[in-house]
């Protein structure tokens, strides 16, 4: 009998709940840990802020979904990683054993990195359900009084997509109320160019959101390092290709939304051995920390080094289909390891991505996530609106019944009319 403990219950740890349970053998015992109770749809989070969703429309009980798969649910925040006793210790006092374990937390969000930066500074955030909550609050009052906008993501920020569907999405969200004239939009990023998205680009990404941002009327500064924010204003240092300073800009603002850098969790940083110095867990080519292998990552909480260095420091993005497959690879060694056999899947790193523009979208592909590739593909369409859509009421009742299919392959591939690319 083995216990198999995976902390997080979001987008990665769900599924690996699922899919461990599926090829766990019938004495080994599934647990997950959370900080939380629920489960909320972060892609949605958007929606939520310019109240095209409600809190409730993605969030589900943990409980009910859990317990009908037999998987265990123990409702705490995690201190430490004890990694000599195989052992976490929990907020409430309790330790808890394992043989196994699966982090799948996702990150920190470092807001303190910026003097001002989050909900509980000068700006928004659409991380959690709740920040999109009071980011939505914050909105309704905007739109009253509406003036100048920023949007867009903090230097060591690594998953730019939101920020660019939150821009669109308030563009359009301002246009259907006819108050669009009243509001100039600047969206400041870190990225070395507007598309590079942490990926060094994908196909014409570059091109096609220029283009997007320039049809939208949202005017951009890029390799931008956000100095500190104050009540209304933005300071922003534009720097140049050496990331020496280029010009100064004092942003003028009366809503912004910025997203933060991330970090691994307080429970892993400083574990030596297990995470590297942003606390982010390190693993070999199995999901498996080389130090610890019994400790595996997934999803946004494991290290993957930037391709080349960019001017303003950014990070590599973890996508949802890319996340997908670190959770069937992990699933399947740790069964091999109950076996014993040697682990030998590998997750498959690729990304495909739909970003939601509010009545259309872009949908992207890279096979494998970071350059060269296989795969280089964009396109854009109100088809991928429905998509997204599609994907996230799809995505919602997999985790409310329990379901461990894969459904980036299932759904989003088949819905972009490519499915045969997930043999690349």
């Amino acid at each position: 009998m083995a216990d198999i403990v995976i902390i997080g219950a979001g987008v990665g740890g769900m599924p690996m709940a699922y899919e461990m349970k599926a090829l766990a053998r019938p004495e080994d015992r599934v647990i997950v840990v959370s900080d939380k109770d629920y489960f909320h749809f972060v892609p949605s989070n958007p929606w939520v802020a310019v109240d095209w969703r409600k809190r409730d429309d993605i969030l589900i009980p943990l409980d009910k979904p859990l317990s009908k798969r037999s998987i265990e649910l123990v409702v705490a925040v995690v201190e430490k990683v004890v990694p000599e006793g195989n052992r976490l210790e929990l907020s409430d006092g309790r330790s808890l054993t394992y043989d196994h374990l699966v982090i799948a937390t996702g990150p920190r969000l470092a807001f303190d990195e910026v003097p001002g930066l989050g909900p509980e500074g000068e700006t928004q955030s659409i991380c959690h359900v709740d920040h999109a909550e009071k980011a939505c609050e914050r909105w309704k009052v905007f739109v009253e009084k509406p003036g100048p906008i920023v949007v867009g993501a903090v230097q060591g920020a690594s998953c730019f997509g939101p920020a660019y569907e939150f821009a669109f999405i308030m563009d359009k969200d301002l246009r259907d109320r006819k108050i669009r004239d009243q509001v100039p939009i600047t969206f400041v990023t870190p990225e070395p160019y507007i598309g590079h998205l942490g990926l060094d680009g994908v196909g014409d990404s570059k091109t096609m959101m220029e283009s997007e941002l320039r049809q939208h009327h949202i005017d951009w500064i890029c390799n931008a390092r956000v100095e500190k924010i104050e009540n209304g204003v933005m300071y922003v240092v534009e720097c140049d290709e050496q990331g020496e300073e280029k010009k100064r800009h004092e942003l003028p603002f009366d809503y912004s939304m910025m997203l933060p850098a991330f970090t691994g969790i307080d429970a892993v940083r400083g574990v030596e051995g297990l995470v590297n110095p942003r606390g982010f867990v390190i693993i070999d080519d199995y999901q498996r920390n080389p130090t610890h292998p019994n400790i595996w990552g997934i999803g946004v909480a494991v290290a993957i080094a930037p391709k080349k260095p960019t001017p303003v420091p950014t990070g590599v993005p973890k996508t949802g289909f890319m996340i997908e497959s670190m959770v069937t690879a992990t699933a399947l060694n740790i069964r091999a390891e109950l076996d014993g056999e040697p682990a030998s899947s590998r997750a498959s790193w690729n990304a495909v991505c739909l970003a939601d523009m509010g009545d259309t979208g872009i949908a992207f592909v890279a096979m494998p996530q970071i350059p060269p590739r296989n795969v280089n593909w964009m396109k854009k369409g109100k088809w991928v609106h429905l998509a997204k859509v599609a994907f996230e009421k799809y995505f919602m009742r997999k985790v409310s019944h329990g379901q461990c299919d894969p459904i980036y392959e299932k759904v989003v591939l088949k819905s972009l009319g490519i499915e045969k690319l997930k043999s690349q």
